[in-house]
This record gives structure tokens, sequence and C-alpha cells, in this order.
């Protein structure tokens, strides 16, 4: 509670003890926006600044600063500090899962009509509306997309031998042992054959859920944590018999997006998603990407980050929709798409010359294309946050070993009935 007060001391004593839209502007005519984001890796940070750049040219009476505030875990606290203490930013690059949160802080601005009125809205990919949308309205509107996949080295399977990619869990599995080994005669194994990350974070919950919903998992029954059941203690045994192995290696704490295991060449395979695509290709290492392995049926978990536009007042709240209907538009998706590996939100952009081009020399993009199709998307609602950190928390202890699967989740589970059953919930 201390950390929260000084930060949004802090704040508040930026802005001049005042929200930041309500201090007073210069007497130029020009309309200055705030735009927190989170994106990563640093190259496509230069990308965003690139195409927000653009913009303020194209609109020289409304002017986007977009500011780097960290990653989820580290933007998060920044975030709800800034609109309990009334200094928000008009913009908000985040993943949909805060809209629940940022609903019951009454923070955000409905976008019904502004997208009923907009011929962006029929552009928009049909499946994306599930992150939107929130107690029958719109919320936010979809920056760019992705799902998770398995990056791959095809040198280390190669010189394994491995010929045939996997595509169930018992094959993945076997693979896994056949990638871990000593590569330099030591007698200590130096490649893992998969990197699994550590930490109870939504990093952890976002790369397992496909594992969840393959076995046919659930979260919610009745629209109310169920974390208990077959699909859900499968997915998670699956992971702890990786570990177990020996042939998967646990990532830092909190850190399972970073590549650099990959890239040396420690582990074989690793999860991740498209937006690491640009960066994967600077380096020079090969790469490849295959489908997330099923276990009863294909899934994917759908990612990616949302556009919020927060309360302030009419006039800039306006002003921000003109910059979100310039981030849905055709010609930001194919630029965002094309140079950072996100997949386009808007469907005319998918089906253009320059994004058919692109797919054409990256073939990896189309494994998440097509993947798509089996995704979903986590569940947007108030209470999703208390969810994901109790279910990061049985996936942590799983995957280091202190408990079984089902004990972890049915722990996980007690701790949240005793919130959804709160008067204050």
């Amino acid at each position: 509670m201390g950390g929260l007060f000084l930060a949004i001391t802090a704040l508040l004593l930026l802005a001049g003890c005042q929200p930041l839209w309500l201090a007073k502007p210069l007497d130029t005519g020009v309309l200055h926006l705030t735009l927190w984001h989170g994106v990563n890796p640093p190259p496509n940070r230069d990308v965003l600044q690139r195409l927000v750049d653009q913009f303020n040219r194209e609109h020289p009476t409304i002017q986007v600063e977009a500011l780097y505030v960290g990653q989820a875990d580290q933007q998060l606290p920044k975030i709800l500090a800034a609109v309990v203490g009334n200094a928000a930013p008009d913009l908000l690059w985040f993943a949909p899962m805060l809209t629940g949160q940022l609903w019951e802080l009454n923070a955000i601005v409905p976008l019904d009509q502004q997208l009923a009125n907009s011929p962006l809205r029929s552009q928009i990919d049909p499946a994306l509306f599930a992150s939107m949308e929130l107690k029958q309205q719109l919320w936010s509107v979809p920056f760019g997309t992705n799902n998770v996949g398995v990056f791959y080295r095809p040198s280390l399977f190669q010189a394994t031998g491995v010929t045939q990619l996997p595509t169930t869990w018992a094959e993945f599995r076997q693979v896994a042992r056949q990638l871990t080994r000593d590569t330099n005669g030591d007698g200590r194994v130096d490649q893992h054959g998969i990197l699994l990350p550590l930490g109870k974070g939504e990093w952890t919950v976002f790369t397992w859920l496909p594992f969840l919903w393959s076995a046919h998992g659930e979260l919610l029954a009745g629209g109310l944590p169920q974390l208990v059941n077959p699909g859900a203690i499968a997915a998670l045994g699956f992971w702890q018999d990786l570990i177990q192995d020996g042939s998967a290696i646990l990532s830092q704490p909190e850190r399972g997006y970073e590549l650099d295991s990959f890239l040396a060449g420690k582990v074989a395979m690793q999860l991740s998603g498209p937006w690491t695509l640009g960066q994967l290709q600077s380096t020079g290492v090969d790469f490849g990407v295959l489908p997330i392995p099923f276990d009863v049926a294909p899934a994917t978990a759908v990612g990616g980050e949302n556009l919020f536009i927060l309360k302030t007042t009419p006039v800039r709240e306006q002003a921000a929709w003109q910059f979100a209907e310039y981030v849905l538009s055709e010609g930001f998706q194919t630029q965002w798409a094309i140079q950072t590996g996100y997949l386009p939100v808007n469907l005319k952009s998918r089906q253009s010359a320059d994004y058919q081009a692109f797919v054409t020399q990256q073939p990896a993009v189309r494994v998440f294309l097509n993947q798509a199709t089996h995704g979903r998307s986590r569940p947007i609602a108030p209470g999703y946050n208390r969810i994901s950190e109790n279910l990061g928390r049985a996936i942590e202890a799983t995957l280091l070993n202190q408990t079984t699967p089902e004990a972890a989740l049915e722990s996980a589970q007690q701790r949240l009935d005793l919130i959804f059953s709160s008067p204050s919930f």
C-alpha cells in the first residue's frame, strides 16, 4: 500500500498536483496526447515510433507522444496508480485482460458508438471482438494480434537426427528428450529440448493455456473459476513430465519471453509468438516454427495488445479516437505487421499485396495465421487478474516439483473460492 501511495504522489507531483490532461496547455492550437506502452523487443519500439511520427505529420493539430513504461509486470502498478491518482495517459497499449480492472475503476471510454460510425469496424477480424467486449459493451480496439507457437532450431534438430516435427504431446515429449544432450562431452547436459517459463505472472499462464485447451480443459464453469478439471490436471502434468524427464529447463524468474538461451543453442525449442520474428531475423540464427502440439485437439492462445482510451475530456477523447482509427487502418496494420511480425488485425491488410509478399518471404508467419483458426482469447472479466495470479502460482509450484498438479490446482481453487464468494467481489 505504501508503494502505491508513493507512486501516486510522484505522478501527481509530475503533473503539478493535477491530472496531466488538466495541466494548462501551451497556447499553440496543438493538442498533445500521451500513449503509454510496453512494446518489446526494442526494435519493435522503433517501428512504433516511426508510425507515431507518421500520424503526427499527418495530424499537425494532434501530437501523440509514445512513452515506454516497462513490461506488463512493471506497467501494471504504474497504470493503476496513475488512474487512482487522476493522472492517467490518454491512450494505453496493454493486454485486453486489463479491461475488467479498468472498467471497475471507471477509467476507460466505451467505444461502441465510435466503432458503429466507423467503416473500419467491418475490417476488424471478427475473432478479436471477444477481446474487446465486457458487459455487452466494447472497451478497446485491437492493436496487433498473435498466438503462441513453438520456435525451434532446425540445425539442432538435424544434429540429433530429428527429421519429423512433433504434432502430439507424446511426440513432443519424445523429441524433447532426444534434443537434450551433452554436446561437449564433459558429462553434463548443456542443451535441453525446451525452455519453459518459470514464474507466476501472466506470461507463464498465457503460454500454458494452449495445453489446457488442447486437453479440453477450461478455466471457468458457469462464469466462475473452476481450475480442478481433467484437462487442467493433464496439461499441468505434461509440463511437469518435461521437467522430470530432464528435457526442459526453466527460464529465469518471470523472464520466460527472453530468447537468449534459444539464440545461444542451449535450448532447441521455446514457446513464443510472431512478435519475435523481426528480432530473430536480425540475428541470422536459423529458426522455424511449429504449431502447439495437441492432446485431444489443436489449440493456441490468442495474444496481442489492445488500445484503450482513458477518460479525460470529450475533446481529448475524440482526438484519441482519431489515433485509434489510424491504428486500425490497413496502412498502419500492414506496416506494423511486416516490421514486427504481429498478425494484422485488419482483414484488408492481411489480404494486401505487400503483406502476402511478406508471408511468402517468411513462411513462419503462415504457421501463426493457420493456427489462429484454433485460437482462443483469455477471459475478459473483472476477476481475470485474480484467476491468472492463482493459476500462475499453481503452475510455478508444479514446475518446481513442490507439489502435484492436482494438489496445486486444488490449492489455487480454494483461494479463488474465497475471493469470488466475498461480498466485496
